[in-house]
């Protein structure tokens, strides 16, 4: 079982919104104040897009900014040259956020942290490359 977790940007997005999308698992770990939620810059980047495009309930980036800021259990995670070199291998998986994502998962297993992402993206579940949690 994971004592950590890696968050993907919807899950970012609907966490902080209360959204009912965010699946049941993953609601549960994110209201846990002993999760430690790893988010990976580009997620945090790509839901800053999303809120400044009006494709979510967020008023803005600056407020979005300000939930992750307020939120000890969030460690940001930056965007490193071997995460892109790992994700270049991740063929499996179209999409270069999620590639990044799951790279930044992967990274954090080899160096022995039990993780899992919490994310809704069906093209992950099949992928088969990391544990889940939604």
């Amino acid at each position: 079982m994971a004592d950590s977790y890696v968050v993907d940007t919807h899950a970012l997005i609907w966490y902080i919104e209360n959204n009912p999308r965010l699946g049941t698992d993953a609601r549960r770990v994110m209201n846990d104040r002993d999760s430690t939620l790893f988010l990976p810059i580009i997620a945090l980047a790509e839901a800053c897009w999303i809120v400044e495009h009006g494709r979510c309930n967020i008023p803005s980036a600056a407020d979005l900014l300000a939930d992750v800021d307020a939120d000890p259990r969030i460690v940001l995670v930056p965007l490193e040259r071997e995460t892109i070199d790992l994700s270049l291998t991740l063929t499996v998986i179209r999409e270069m956020h999620d590639r990044l994502i799951v790279a930044t998962a992967l990274q954090m297993i080899t160096l022995g942290q039990a993780i899992a992402l919490l994310t809704r993206d069906n093209s992950l579940h099949s992928s088969g490359l990391v544990p889940i949690v939604w």
